[in-house]
């Protein structure tokens, strides 16, 4: 994981999930986002944060392109990002960070903000965890996004394990900024229900997130709801306006309908 970057030598969290979840060709990948994230081109004013899954790019990409192409008005001023997705590997304990300098996708290595994260050190539920972090995918998704769209820009990386939507929102206020920053959340909807099904689970939690109504939203309905959670329970504080900007499943490109995932993605507005 040691290399040099530069004239330093560098901790570097490698892809995990290139070649799977998303092309590990630089050409191919760079050409995929792009696409996904011109097809609806968005004009200002742009959102402080977005909420978008992390499916493999064929399935959701489309739908977390829409997201990302609603902060591109303000790509020229946004240097930090903020990035918090669910645990599917390793469990953890609150939210957990990484020790490395870098995260690395087949476009090259994005740099964590070390001073930043450095700053969360009083927070109880902050930890680093390496372990959770090397094979998930939540996060690893979003990274060619926020290499494209702001390749001037900082990563302050959180998987959210076991914590409450209060926990999360102590990090998120604490890491608010101005609008240098913004915050991105990863979570995909309903999981392998048939398609009519998931269309009507996914319905009631789209009307949930937009009602900033976190408590509405149960385990079976959205795999990020714990940093979902924490964002839409700040908003409801800081009188955030919400917007719908997709809602898809896995079925409607080249999935199965008998079994099916489903994907949303909304911007919240201060």
């Amino acid at each position: 994981m040691t290399k040099g970057i530069g004239s330093i030598m560098a901790l570097i969290r490698p892809p995990a999930i290139a070649g799977t979840f998303y092309p590990a060709d630089p050409a191919g990948l760079r050409a995929a986002v792009e696409k996904f994230v011109r097809a609806t081109p968005s004009e200002g004013p742009a959102p402080k944060a977005i909420i978008a899954p992390h499916a493999g790019y064929v399935y959701s990409g489309a739908c977390a392109g829409a997201a990302y192409a609603r902060l591109l008005p303000d790509q020229a001023q946004i240097t930090r990002i903020v990035l918090l997705g669910p645990c599917h590997r390793v469990a953890v304990r609150g939210l957990a960070t990484s020790s490395a300098d870098y995260w690395k996708t087949p476009l090259g290595a994005m740099p964590l903000d070390r001073g930043v994260l450095a700053g969360l050190s009083d927070l109880p539920q902050v930890a680093t965890h390496d372990g959770t972090h090397q094979q998930e995918h939540s996060l690893e998704v979003h990274l060619p996004f926020l290499q494209v769209c702001f390749p001037q820009a900082s990563l302050v990386p959180f998987v959210v394990g076991q914590a409450n939507a209060e926990e999360v929102a102590g990090v998120l206020e604490r890491l608010w900024g101005g609008p240098e920053t913004r915050i991105v959340i990863s979570t995909d909807l309903s999981h392998f229900l048939d398609y009519d099904a998931c269309n009507t689970l996914d319905t009631r939690t789209a009307q949930a997130v937009e009602a900033l109504d976190y408590a509405a939203i149960g385990r079976d309905q959205a795999c990020g709801r714990i940093p979902m959670s924490g964002l839409l329970h700040l908003a409801k504080q800081r009188g955030m306006r919400i917007e719908r900007v997709g809602l898809c499943n896995s079925a409607d490109t080249v999935g199965d309908p008998a079994r099916v995932v489903g994907y949303g993605s909304w911007a919240l507005y201060e």
